[in-house]
């Protein structure tokens, strides 16, 4: 996180959202009207520049070469838990966006209408948002703003005094947040996960750890960990597949689905996924906190 400024991840996945936006109502894998007003005036230039066809073109092609997978991977994987997310909430009345960054599913998805939505952030990248937000006319208090830094603050309290019932069954979104963290504070917010009441939903996305210690290859790799050394966020977290079941059994959850990029693009993309390559390494996964 840069000082007194939003998460430069956040913009980049706004700037996706926004690509995706501007294709024809019928190609989209989804809709996000709000993607490009959460941009800053530089990226807000370009996200304009979508809307015509052969630059927009372009513009991804730029995208793809610089940071291969990342957009790919960032729209299919937006949709896949844009659909999780309808699958649970249609049982619950929470929902919880751990590190909501420039999430805007409070506004853009009509099954979370009726449902009570608490987005956990940085202040800084909070404050940055309800600002840009603003200007767009939606209607804020849609959303209880929780501001934490979850390095040093207790969430979990910070949630209950905003009015998370934590008995209650919830759909928890904790989407591109867990490799910016060390160990003990991801086993801690996995953990709480966990003790969450029975039927809980968990959506979350972790990067395989053979890319942080260079025990497996995949492509593209080295642009992305590059990329985000220079942002100032680099990733300090991984998992990796065969871990996962029993890592999450240890903290109270089951899994129930973990999908790597290729696969989710596969899911969202269908065909047109089998061309594409890059950041193979990004997963998400669906757990849940068993019945009784």
């Amino acid at each position: 996180m840069r000082t007194h400024e939003p998460s430069r991840t956040a913009e980049f996945m706004a700037i996706f959202r926004a690509s995706e936006h501007a294709r024809p109502p019928g190609e989209r894998a989804f809709s996000d009207p709000y993607a490009r007003a959460l941009l800053p005036p530089d990226l807000r230039l370009a996200a304009k520049l979508f809307s015509l066809r052969p630059t927009a073109a372009l513009l991804n092609c730029y995208i793809d070469r610089r940071s291969p997978g990342a957009r790919t991977s960032g729209v299919a994987r937006t949709r896949l838990i844009d659909e999780w997310i309808g699958q649970a909430a249609a049982s619950v009345d929470q929902v919880v966006l751990l590190g909501a960054g420039f999430d805007t599913r409070a506004w853009r998805l009509d099954g979370l209408a009726s449902a009570h939505i608490f987005e956990v952030d940085h202040p800084n990248t909070a404050a940055v948002k309800q600002e840009r937000l603003r200007a767009t006319g939606v209607d804020l208090a849609r959303v209880t703003f929780v501001k934490v830094d979850f390095e040093e603050d207790d969430f979990d309290a910070s949630l209950r005094a905003a009015g998370f019932n934590p008995s209650r069954p919830a759909v928890v979104v904790w989407e591109g947040v867990s490799q910016y963290l060390n160990a003990d504070v991801v086993s801690d917010v996995i953990a709480w996960a966990g003790r969450l009441a029975p039927g809980s939903r968990f959506i979350f996305t972790y990067v395989h750890e053979g890319v942080l210690n260079g025990s497996r290859e995949f492509t593209g790799a080295g642009e992305a960990i590059a990329n985000v050394n220079a942002s100032g966020e680099p990733w300090k977290f991984g998992l990796t597949p065969e871990r996962l079941p029993a890592y999450l059994r240890e903290r109270g959850l089951v899994l129930l689905s973990d999908l790597g990029a290729d696969a989710y693009r596969a899911h969202v993309m269908g065909e047109a996924s089998r061309s594409i390559r890059g950041y193979g390494f990004y997963h998400v996964v669906l757990a849940e906190v068993p019945r009784a």
